[in-house]
């Protein structure tokens, strides 16, 4: 008479069982791997405005509109106001915040992007007259500047 063996099935073992135990020891990592990634990333002590990690940069030439345009409609169709803190771009999207730093004295300013321009070679923003007054551009009347977007348009955060 042949003899049987009625073997246990434990974690480890081969087969369709032994694959679901391997899988099983795996779930806690899984857990926090997927929780870590649901984790914010803001360090603490830095400023809310800060440009994401990875964002347009650009540098170039940078200028004011001339007073002739206040009233005038931009290409987004809003009306420019000399007063307010908007800038043109020419491929960035309407509602853009972006960064511009006068790179000559360091200083910044946060411009939405309203308009189409500057249309010059080497220029790639124009801001209104009290962006420009900001950044200390008005006498000389272009600057090299460098851009960065701090929120692109639609992003609600």
């Amino acid at each position: 008479m042949a003899s049987t063996q009625i073997q246990r099935i434990a974690p480890g073992n081969t087969g369709a069982v032994g694959a679901f135990w391997r899988a099983a020891r795996l779930l806690p990592l899984l857990a926090l791997v997927l929780l870590a990634s649901c984790s914010s990333t803001r360090e603490v002590g830095k400023s809310p405005r800060a440009a994401p990690r990875g964002a347009y940069s650009q540098k170039g030439l940078g200028s004011y509109y001339a007073n002739k345009f206040a009233g005038r409609a931009t290409a987004s169709g809003s009306i420019y106001r000399p007063g307010e803190m908007t800038a043109a771009h020419n491929t960035l999207p309407f509602g853009t915040l972006i960064r511009v730093t006068n790179t000559r004295n360091g200083r910044s300013v946060e411009v939405t992007v309203t308009d189409r321009g500057p249309h010059t070679k080497g220029y790639i923003v124009d801001v209104s007259r009290r962006a420009a007054v900001q950044l200390d551009i008005i006498e000389a009347g272009v600057v090299p500047v460098q851009l960065t977007v701090i929120k692109p348009a639609g992003n609600s955060r």
